[in-house]
C-alpha cells in the first residue's frame, strides 16, 4: 500500500512538467536538435515564398498601384474587382489557353523522351558517359546562347526551312500563330530533358535486375520487359517528373519573351507569366499582375493534385 502511495504522481509536482514536455514536443517535435537545423530553412521559405505569395493576394484584394519610396496613399479595398477584370480580359484567357497547350505537348512528350532515353543510356552501350553529358549540356547552358540557336534553325530562311524546301510552313515557325507555341514546347522540352534523364537514371538503379531475368524466363522480350517491369518500377520517378514538368511549364516566360519577342504572334505564344509582367511591370497594374499570379497557382495546385492522384495510383 504504501509503495503504491510512494510511486503515485502528485497531482501538482509532475503534471505540469509533463504537460510542459508535451507542449515542448508539439512545438519542436520530439528530436529539437533536428527542428533547430530546419529551422533556418523554413525561414527562408517564409521570406522567399510565403510572404510574396501572402502580399501577392492582399494586393490583389486592392486598388494597388507603385509609388515613390516612403510615400503614404489609400489603397482601398476593391474584392473581386481585380479578378473580374483579369478573368474578361481576353489577352489574359488565351495566355492560359497557351500555357494549356504548351502542357499538354511538353509533359507528355518530356515523360517518353526522357523514360525512352535514360533506358537505353542505362544499358552498357559504347559512349555511355559521352551521351549522358551530351544530353544534360543544353540544361546548363546559357538560355540566351541556345535561343540564337533555335533562331538560326527556325526562321524563314533558317536551316530546318532550307530542309524542308516547299514543305516548310508559311509564315514560319515562330511567326506562325498556329505553331509558335508548339514550337516553344518543343524546344523546352529539349533544353530540359537532360535533367530529367538523370531523374530517371537514379531511378533505374533501384529496379531489381532479378525482375528482368524473372520476366526472360518467362518469355516476355524487351518491349514486354520494359512495359511490364521497367514502368512500373520508377512510377514514383514519373510521379515527380510529370509534377516537375508542369510546375516549371506553367511558369514559362524566358522562351517566348526571347523566342517571339514578347508572346507573338499577336499573344499566340503569351503565357500568364509573361502577361502576368506585362500588366504589373510595364504597364504599371501590380494588382492586376497579382490577380493573376494567384489564379495560376490555384490552377497549378489543381492540375498537380490531379496528375498525382492519376499518376501515382497502384495498378
Amino acid at each position: 500500500m504504501s509503495s503504491r502511495l510512494a510511486t503515485a504522481p502528485s497531482p501538482t509536482g509532475s503534471a505540469r512538467p509533463a504537460g510542459r514536455r508535451g507542449l515542448l514536443n508539439t512545438v519542436l517535435g520530439k528530436q529539437p536538435i533536428g527542428s533547430a537545423f530546419v529551422t533556418p530553412y523554413l525561414v527562408f521559405l517564409a521570406a522567399i515564398f510565403a510572404y510574396p505569395l501572402g502580399f501577392a493576394v492582399y494586393m490583389s484584394f486592392h486598388d494597388y498601384f507603385f509609388t515613390a519610396p516612403g510615400t503614404v496613399v489609400d489603397r482601398p479595398f476593391v474584392g473581386f474587382d481585380n479578378y473580374v477584370t483579369v478573368l474578361t480580359d481576353p489577352a489574359v484567357r488565351r495566355s492560359f489557353v497557351n500555357v494549356g497547350i504548351f502542357l499538354l505537348i511538353n509533359v507528355p512528350l518530356t515523360v517518353v523522351l526522357s523514360l525512352g532515353l535514360a533506358n537505353a543510356l542505362n544499358a552498357a552501350i559504347r559512349w555511355r558517359t559521352f551521351f549522358r553529358v551530351s544530353y544534360y549540356v543544353p540544361y546548363v547552358a546559357a538560355s540566351v546562347a541556345v535561343v540564337g540557336v533555335w533562331l538560326f534553325l527556325f526562321n524563314e530562311n533558317g536551316l530546318v526551312n532550307t530542309i524542308l524546301g516547299p514543305l516548310a510552313p508559311s509564315p514560319s515557325w515562330l511567326v506562325n500563330s498556329s505553331l509558335a507555341m508548339p514550337t516553344i514546347a518543343i524546344y523546352v522540352t529539349w533544353k530540359q530533358l537532360g535533367f530529367f534523364i538523370l531523374l530517371y537514371l537514379a531511378a533505374l538503379q533501384n529496379v531489381s535486375k532479378d525482375l528482368y531475368e524473372a520476366a526472360s524466363m518467362d518469355g516476355a522480350g524487351r518491349l514486354k520487359s520494359f512495359w511490364n517491369v521497367t514502368v512500373p518500377g520508377v512510377r514514383p520517378a514519373t510521379t515527380l517528373v510529370v509534377l516537375v514538368a508542369t510546375v516549371t511549364g506553367a511558369n514559362l516566360f524566358t522562351e517566348p519573351y526571347l523566342l517571339t519577342g514578347g508572346g507573338g504572334p499577336n499573344g499566340a505564344s503569351a503565357s500568364p507569366v509573361l502577361v502576368m509582367y506585362q500588366k504589373g511591370i510595364e504597364q504599371g497594374n501590380p494588382d492586376i499582375g497579382s490577380a493573376i499570379g494567384v489564379l495560376l497557382v490555384i490552377g497549378v495546385l489543381l492540375i498537380a493534385l490531379i496528375e498525382r492522384r492519376f499518376v501515382s495510383r497502384e495498378d
